[in-house]
């Protein structure tokens, strides 16, 4: 499994390199657009995980 950051720094990496190849104000529209896609989705997935950690340490406190 791949790190928070390391995957966020990915996501930048591929949006940087699409904000320099854009040629219009629609493609870099469209590289914003998913590049916040991308980010939701690592966000939603490394809190998914945090719970996940959280659910079980309070089952060895009980």
């Amino acid at each position: 499994m791949a790190s928070y950051t390391s995957e966020v720094n990915v996501i930048h990496k591929k949006f940087q390199n699409a904000v320099k190849r854009a040629k219009t104000k629609q493609t870099l529209n469209k590289a914003y657009s998913v590049h916040k896609k991308d980010h939701e989705r690592v966000l939603k997935k490394h809190l998914r995980e945090e719970i996940a950690m959280i659910n079980k340490a309070k089952k060895k406190l009980e």
